[in-house]
């Protein structure tokens, strides 16, 4: 997707005939990029009563379209549910207020997620030039009102060209970034003065679809800006939608997000939790590496010594960590070239 300085580029499929995101499509942005595995190696809930056995969990991805109000975790247990295991977890989280892309992992996939977490990730949302929040985002009262309506499209996408490519981001304050030992929102809660200090991120793509003038609730004049981002592990959008309205005078801030894609997995692909309920749909732990890491085959005499932990000379790849796989296509282990030597990081099979 593309778009002209001063121009306005074809909208996104996902936002409707107003030029803003759908309804479901929440409001709300990334919290924090760090995996969490739940429950870890705690074993399997026993089945309910009248249900009969209960039938091994694959091991694989799960891809959740997240609804919003569910937080991260919520999915989490709701998923354990589902697939009747304790071993899920998630390969960076969203916000309760997002929807969209959330990656999980079962049984034994669970062992990928630190590693889907550092993927680029891509987003669709709305930010409100003219009002800033105590969250950056919809979620938080409102803490500033500038009309905004003076605001012309060339400044929006200067500012927009500041804020791509390798930039420094100070995370919003609301978050769960620790300073300290501290989770930074809990410094708020507790009334703290404290600053987190900026951090590299990189923008790949921030784009500008459509921008539509509106009127806040406080009759403040402000302008509903409809963007996409493709960014790096660990950039706020919410940071980004608060940065730009500041870098044009009139503060800013997030009022829709929606995650269309973490690494290779896409929207198209995320089932929602009324559909996983009826139908548990599990990607397998095979084919979810190799569509997320370099694929190195190996023989049967080197898959077994893999296996055992032996580090083999190993071929140059563009990529890491690299998917390792035996002659008959199962997933043996993820590797991480070190010295010339494969360094095992997660062993599978």
């Amino acid at each position: 997707m593309s778009d002209t300085a001063g121009g306005r580029a074809d909208r996104p499929a996902a936002v409707d005939d107003s030029g803003t995101l759908p309804a479901a499509a929440g409001e709300e942005n990334e919290r924090g990029t760090k995996a969490v595995s739940q429950g870890g190696e705690g074993g399997s809930q026993r089945p309910e009563a009248g249900r009969g056995p209960k039938k091994a969990t694959p091991d694989g991805l799960v891809i959740v379209d997240k609804p919003s109000g569910f937080t991260s975790h919520d999915v989490v247990a709701k998923m354990r549910g589902i697939a009747r295991t304790r071993r899920v977890g998630h390969a960076g989280t969203l916000d309760p207020m997002a929807t969209g892309v959330l990656v999980l992992g079962v049984e034994k996939a669970t062992k990928l997620l630190g590693h889907l977490a550092l993927t680029e990730k891509e987003y669709l949302g709305t930010i409100r030039l003219g009002q800033n929040t105590v969250t950056d985002d919809a979620e938080g009262e409102i803490t500033s009102s500038t009309d905004a309506s003076a605001v012309v499209r060339e400044a929006v996408d200067a500012g927009v060209a500041e804020l791509t490519g390798d930039i420094m981001q100070v995370p919003s304050k609301v978050s769960a970034i620790k300073i300290d030992g501290k989770r930074s929102y809990a410094r708020v809660r507790g009334g703290e003065e404290f600053e987190i200090p900026a951090r590299p991120v990189t923008v790949s793509s921030f784009q500008v679809y459509d921008v539509r003038e509106a009127v806040a609730e406080d009759g403040t004049p402000v302008l509903d800006l409809v963007v996409s981002v493709v960014c790096s592990s660990g950039t706020y959008i919410r940071a980004l939608a608060r940065d730009l309205g500041a870098g044009l005078g009139v503060g800013g801030h997030l009022t829709a997000l929606r995650r269309t894609r973490v690494g290779p997995y896409r929207l198209d692909a995320a089932k929602t939790l009324d559909e996983l309920q009826k139908e548990l749909t599990v990607m397998p732990i095979a084919e979810a590496a190799e569509a997320a890491f370099p694929r190195w085959d190996v023989s049967e005499k080197n898959a077994r010594l893999l296996a055992n932990g032996v580090r083999l000379d190993m071929p140059t790849f563009d990529a890491s960590p690299v998917a390792a796989f035996a002659p008959d296509g199962r997933f043996l282990a993820l590797v991480e070239e070190q010295k010339g030597k494969a360094k095992s990081l997660a062993v599978f099979g």
